[in-house]
């Protein structure tokens, strides 16, 4: 019959003190986070949805402002 031994107070010991390191540290912000996003898992095709998206909302903002009268002459 075996039995599970617990594990050495050393690695016990470094895993709270990388956690605490990791925890220390600063966060990412949102684009640096999603450009990570996009390298680590190859999702480029994310990138013109998103480029879209954020055209059409950026031109909401600027339609309700105003620079609405100069934005609809460009169209």
């Amino acid at each position: 019959m075996m039995t599970e031994s617990a594990p050495p107070a050393t690695t016990v010991n470094s895993a709270q003190d990388d956690f605490s390191q990791q925890a220390g540290e600063s966060q990412p912000g949102l684009f640096a986070e999603f450009l990570d996003f996009l390298v680590n898992n190859k999702a480029w095709w994310l990138t013109p949805i998103i480029v879209v998206l954020s055209l059409v909302g950026s031109l909401l903002v600027f339609a309700s402002g105003v620079a609405a009268p100069f934005i609809y002459a460009l169209f």
